[in-house]
């Protein structure tokens, strides 16, 4: 009669432990045991006992060792089973540290949170809000660097509790895209020109989206990027005069300013608001006209606050999360009633 419960699981492999996985799976990516060795900050006999150890016990339990030695100045040859047990040891690990992690979030001990470059001011007021808290209740905050093409996929892995950043929505999709959040909404706008072309080559203050072909643009992947997507389809690029394509802002505004490209460079509203206004000194010297968007289906830059769609209220009002939720509520309250 087979065991149930903890007495079917082998002493040997009951013995084997997660420092054990570790240094296999560091002796599988460095090569050597004297690469694990310099990475892990040990002994090389200290790496190279963990793999004999493991060696014998593999053997015993599945007939066959895990790494064989390959000679002076050569990477270790892994088996079969040693590449298995290599990819079961890193499953192992990281739903381990997984489990870990999501205990810690629920309990309040640790929060991650993402934000775009444009939106890291509004984050760090509402932070001051809650330092108090926080440090009383010894959180452990991260702040992250998010791209906004990564918002929704690192809020779905759980890499990140809460972001505040952008997101492009259209009619008659929105209700689908936005379903699996709970959504702190700033503002809604369009997308605007950021130019070096003077006035009487581009004049007025804005601009039919309908025109843009006929001009030279900069543009960037991501957000503006879905934009164009919903506007012109998959193919924009063929249809558009691109004359450079960026992964950052900042890299189009140094192009247009230094006049090594004459034309037009895609930003969201915000930014182009920010950068008439004087606000943003890496734009200045270039003019913003706002698009008008008559092509395509109604498409809108949201912006705004996004978190996984009833965690808070499964968390509790003083769970660091929600203190957060509520300090950005009442910065942005306190933001749109500036004069």
């Amino acid at each position: 009669m087979a065991l149930l419960g903890p007495q079917q699981y082998p002493t040997e492999l009951l013995d084997t432990t997660m420092d054990q996985l570790r240094t296999l799976i560091v002796v599988r990516e460095t090569g050597t045991a004297l690469g694990a060795a310099r990475r892990l900050g040990r002994e090389q006999s200290s790496v190279q006992k963990q793999l004999d150890t493991m060696n014998r016990t593999f053997a015993a339990l599945c007939g066959e060792e895990l790494v064989l030695k390959q000679g002076r100045g050569r990477d270790a040859l892994f088996t079969a089973t040693g590449e298995a047990m290599v990819d079961l040891a890193r499953r192992t690990l990281g739903e381990w540290s997984d489990g870990v992690h999501d205990a810690r979030r629920r309990l309040g001990r640790t929060l991650s949170v993402g934000t775009t470059r444009y939106t890291l001011g509004f984050l760090l007021d509402a932070v001051e809000r809650v330092s108090e808290d926080y440090e009383r209740d010894d959180v452990d905050l991260k702040v992250t660097h998010v791209r906004t093409g990564d918002l929704f996929t690192k809020l779905r892995a759980k890499e990140l509790d809460l972001v505040c950043g952008s997101v492009v929505v259209t009619e008659g999709e929105e209700a689908e895209l936005l379903a699996p959040y709970e959504v702190m909404e700033w503002r809604r706008s369009g997308l605007s020109l950021l130019t070096n072309l003077p006035p009487d080559r581009l004049p007025s203050t804005s601009f039919r989206a309908r025109d843009l072909p006929r001009l030279p643009l900069v543009v960037s992947g991501g957000l503006i990027g879905r934009v164009l997507k919903a506007w012109y389809g998959p193919e924009y690029r063929q249809k558009l005069s691109i004359a450079a394509e960026i992964e950052a802002a900042h890299y189009g505004f140094e192009l247009l300013r230094s006049g090594v490209v004459s034309g037009a460079m895609l930003v969201t509203r915000g930014i182009g608001e920010a950068a008439a206004d004087g606000r943003l000194p890496e734009a200045g010297g270039l003019r913003t006209l706002e698009i008008v968007g008559d092509v395509g289906p109604t498409t809108e830059v949201l912006v705004g606050v996004f978190t996984r769609r009833g965690e808070r209220d499964s968390y509790g009002p003083g769970h660091p999360l929600s203190l957060l939720w509520e300090a950005l509520a009442a910065e942005s309250e306190r933001w749109w009633l500036r004069p």
